[in-house]
Parts: C-alpha cells; structure tokens; sequence
C-alpha cells in the first residue's frame, strides 16, 4: 500500500484538495484491499480553504513517511510559502519521494526549487504569470500533466484526476486505474489535452499601445489579411507594427490574425450547427484543409471532436 500526503497550505483551494483524498482513497486492488492509505498534513493546526477552514490532524513531519505527496493550489498562487513547507518539500525530493501538485500547486513546487529544468505545466490562466516568474521551468501550458518521474505537475482544476488516475495506473496497472475511472465517472484518458480549452489571443494590460490594431483584427480577421493591410489600420509602420507585436504578445501580427480566426472558430463551433466547410469560410482560413489542420496543430483535437465536448447536441460537423 503506498501513503499519500496531501498537503494543506493556508489559502489552498478545496477542489485540489479533494481530488486526490476522493480518488486515491476509493482505489481497490483486485483481492480488495484499498491501493492507498491517504493522510492530510500541513504547517498549522487548521487552514482555510476558500469557504471552509479545514482541521489538519498532521503536521508536516507526516511527510517523511509519504509515498507520494500532492501539492494543491492556493487561491492566490503568488503568496509566499511557508519556508517549513519549503523546506520539507526539498528534503522529501532529496529522498526520493514522488511530489505531484495540481493546478496552481505548480507555482509551489517552483518557489521550492524542485522544477528548474523540468518540464510542468499549470492552469493556463496562470501560465504567463508562472513563465515569467520561473523562467527557468520547461512550461508546456498545453498537456493536462507531466510526468518527471518523482516530479509531476497537472494543469487547471479537473486535469488533477488525470494526474491522479496516471499515478493510480503506473503503481498498479491499467485494470486498477480502469476501475478507479469508472467510480470517478471520468474517463481514464481524455484526447487532446488542456489546449482545447485555452482562450487564445487574450487583451492584457500589455498589449494597451496596441488596442486600435488588435480591435481592427479582431472586426476583419475573415478577410484575406496582409501585414500591412494591419499596419494602416494602427496607423503605424510595418517595422514599428511587427516590433510592438512581438513586445507585447510575443507573437508576429499574423501569428496573432491566425489566433483570432482559431478562437472564432471555436465560438462558432460551440454555438452553432455550421458544418466545420462553412465555418473555415466564415473565419479566413483559405480550405477547410487547412483549417482542419491548423485547429489540430493547436488544440490536439479534430473540430468534430472538439464539438462533442462543448456542444455535445449539435449533430453537424
């Protein structure tokens, strides 16, 4: 039977943690004895989470004896961590301990120095903060997890059953983590991965010398665009165009143009029955081919099986 530790920071958020205790803690081996003993340990008597304040029976010492331990994240994953919790949580890599964290749990186990090199991925909300905070982090904000080894990381809220029934498959086989999906209700592997549900080409502040072009983009993007069809729009060079689009988004002008049409396809997929012809049409991409092709290249998925997901009742595609 393997222990595992779910850590309780102050502010973590409740989800991330009852992910792990609920899925580990359900797990049977085929003659019936459970796969997991599940503890709960954190640097203070009692936490809050979100709503609830939680009283935690173990301190961090309980770490010592864990298997594996997982991380969850706090409700403000810039906060600093509690050097103990740190501390702790570099001793139990030195050891050998497998550390997971979910969601924004990633920002911790960056902050302890446990991710410098490696790949990881977080919540894609939080995966410009997090690049630029640990620019030293392999991140990849598209996967739903990764896997170092003794070191693994999933992305936004629900991808922490996806690390979790990985985990449960990799100690025990396929059949145990099969059976531990069926009581989740979940799939045990899901395609595509976190990319599907990225909202792409977002406005931030960053990007507020640049509000008349991306405005002007985000009205035309269906037509046949060239770089300097943008660049008389904001009113500016191609050259001084070109170099504040890559400043403030990191993309070239028409990186930015194919996000745009990539997230209008996806509101037209969502809301409408338009078949996937009518919608490459609709949203500039030159064929369908194309379009098929360049929606995969991003999401992972076809936009057929990107539709079932986000609007399942729609029968065309």
């Amino acid at each position: 039977m393997h222990t595992v530790a779910v850590l309780a920071l102050p502010d973590a958020i409740a989800f991330d943690m009852a992910t792990p205790i609920e899925t580990f803690r359900r797990v049977r081996l085929p003659d019936g004895r459970p796969g997991y003993r599940i503890v709960v340990a954190g640097p203070e008597p009692s936490v809050q989470a979100g709503p609830l304040r939680l009283v935690i029976d173990e301190g961090l010492d309980a770490l010592q004896c864990a298997d594996l331990i997982v991380v969850p994240g706090r409700n403000d994953p810039l906060q600093p961590t509690p050097p103990a919790v740190l501390a702790a949580l570099r001793t139990a890599a030195e050891r050998g301990t497998r550390i997971a964290s979910i969601c924004v749990g990633t920002f911790t186990l960056a902050e302890a120095g446990l991710l410098d090199g490696r790949d990881a991925t977080t919540h894609w909300l939080a995966a410009d903060e997090f690049a630029r905070k640990h620019p030293a982090v392999r991140l990849d904000p598209d996967v739903l997890y990764t896997d170092n080894g003794n070191i693994l990381t999933s992305a936004g809220a629900a991808s922490g059953l996806d690390l979790c029934l990985h985990i449960v498959q990799s100690d025990y086989g396929i059949a145990v983590a099969a059976d531990a999906a069926r009581l989740a209700v979940a799939p045990l592997h899901r395609s595509g991965g976190q990319a599907q549900y990225i909202v792409r080409n977002r406005l931030t502040y960053r990007t507020s010398t640049l509000e008349r072009a991306l405005a002007w983009v985000e009205a035309n993007a269906q037509l046949n665009l060239t770089l300097a069809d943008i660049a008389d729009a904001a009113g500016m060079s191609v050259r001084t165009l070109t170099r504040r689009f890559k400043d403030e988004t990191g993309q070239s002008p028409m990186q930015w143009v194919s996000g745009v049409r990539i997230r209008h396809a996806q509101e037209l997929l969502e809301t409408t029955d338009h078949t996937v012809d009518r919608i490459a049409a609709q949203t500039g991409f030159p064929t369908s081919s194309n379009f098929r092709s360049r929606f995969g290249e991003v999401f992972g998925v076809t936009p057929g099986a990107y539709r079932k997901v986000f609007r399942p009742q729609a029968s065309k595609a």
